[in-house]
């Protein structure tokens, strides 16, 4: 049994969920969501909470369950807080500005990358080091936030590139040196 899908997602003040056939619609304070389930499920809103049930016991059924259940939650946070990812820029002349509704990457190549930024997506650069991403859909803010940090993934022996904050590289060590007793030495 799923233990995720059992568990009721609370609905918080301010926030209205309706469901209608085999979709389900939040809409909070910071805009509005909706998601299609498969087919079989019974989503139910009664007494500020969404219950979700499964038609079987398969183990298909039982994965499914847990999953629409923490997209429904997601939808829930994404409607009243928002979510929001930071990427890091390291490297000498690597930096990034917003002109409009595209980000302009300047990352050591011999042209600057122009990202356009989809619907629904906030980008922010705060510093020229640092991209803000900030958005009311988890997977797209994460989606957009990849696809950025992919135009050039931080590096392993400088650490050049792009990365979340917080996120650890592994480093290398480089090129061990040569002594004076191998060969071509003195």
């Amino acid at each position: 049994m799923s233990r995720i899908g059992k568990k009721p997602v609370a609905i918080p003040g301010g926030v209205k969920a309706a469901v209608s056939a085999n979709t389900i619609t939040v809409e909070g304070p910071k805009g509005k969501l909706s998601y299609s389930f498969k087919t079989g499920f019974k989503v139910e809103v009664k007494d500020k909470a969404i219950t979700i049930t499964r038609p079987s016991d398969a183990k298909q059924d039982k994965a499914t369950h847990g999953l629409i259940r923490s997209l429904v939650n997601n939808m829930i946070i994404g409607v009243t807080e928002g979510y929001k990812k930071e990427l890091e820029i390291t490297g000498v002349g690597f930096k990034a500005a917003m002109q409009g509704k595209v980000l302009n990457l300047q990352l050591s190549y011999s042209h600057p990358i122009n990202y356009a930024i989809p619907d629904g997506i906030t980008v922010e650069t705060p510093k020229p080091n640092l991209v803000t991403i900030k958005g009311i859909d988890k997977a797209k803010v994460g989606e957009v936030a990849a696809e950025i940090r992919d135009f050039y993934r931080p590096e392993p022996y400088k650490g050049k590139g792009i990365k979340y904050v917080g996120e650890h590289v592994r480093r290398k060590a480089g090129k061990a040196v040569a002594g004076a007793g191998g060969p071509g030495g003195a």
